[in-house]
C-alpha cells in the first residue's frame, strides 16, 4: 500500500499508531471478555486463563516501543494507560469477586481496594523508564505485579491450592 492511499484514510502517523492500539485493545477486550463471559465459578481456572490472555497480548509490546510512545507523544502513551486500568477494573473486579465468593481470596479486602492497589502498583511500574530501571519487559513486569498481589490477598485455603499463574508456580512459594 502507498503513503497516498494509507493516507486517505489516515490523516497522519499518530492517527494510525491510535488506530492500530485502538484495534489492539478491542482484541484484547474481546478476549477477556470471551473469559469472564463464561462460568467464572471455578475461581483458580478463571483467573488463570485470564492472566494467560494478558501474558499472550503482553508479550507483543516491546519496552522500546513503549518508551518511544511516552517519549514521542504522551497522548498517546495516555491512551494506553487509561485502556490499560479499564481493561483492569472491568475483568479483574470480576474474577476477584467470584474470589472472595469461594474463599479463596480474602473478605476482609474490599475487591475494589485490591483493583485500586493493582492499578497503582500497575501505573508507578508499567512505564518504560520505571521498566528499563528494574530490567522488566512488560510481560514480566505486568505478572510480576499481579503474582505479588495475589500472594497478600489469598486466603490460607487459596494458598493451599496447587496452581500456575504466568506460565509458573507463583503462589506456593515453589517456582
Amino acid at each position: 500500500m502507498s503513503k497516498k492511499t494509507l493516507y486517505t484514510h489516515f490523516s497522519s502517523k499518530i492517527a494510525l499508531l491510535q488506530a492500530v492500539l485502538l484495534d489492539k485493545f478491542g482484541e484484547v477486550n474481546a478476549d477477556l471478555d470471551r473469559i469472564t463471559s463464561r462460568d467464572v465459578s471455578d475461581f483458580p481456572s478463571s483467573l488463570l486463563e485470564l492472566l494467560s490472555c494478558l501474558q499472550r497480548q503482553m508479550e507483543e509490546i516491546q519496552p522500546p516501543f513503549l518508551r518511544d510512545i511516552q517519549r514521542e507523544n504522551p497522548d498517546v502513551f495516555e491512551i494506553i494507560e487509561t485502556k490499560r486500568r479499564e481493561l483492569i477494573l472491568q475483568y479483574f473486579g470480576k474474577v476477584l469477586d467470584q474470589g472472595q465468593k469461594t474463599g479463596l481470596i480474602r473478605r476482609d479486602i474490599p475487591a475494589q481496594l485490591i483493583i485500586e492497589i493493582l492499578l497503582g502498583a500497575v501505573q508507578t511500574i508499567m512505564n518504560p523508564q520505571k521498566m528499563k530501571e528494574l530490567g522488566l519487559t512488560p510481560e514480566a513486569g505486568l505478572l510480576t505485579i499481579i503474582g505479588v498481589v495475589l500472594e497478600g490477598i489469598m486466603t490460607e485455603k487459596g494458598r493451599a491450592k496447587p496452581s500456575h499463574y504466568g506460565g509458573r508456580r507463583t503462589l506456593s512459594g515453589d517456582s
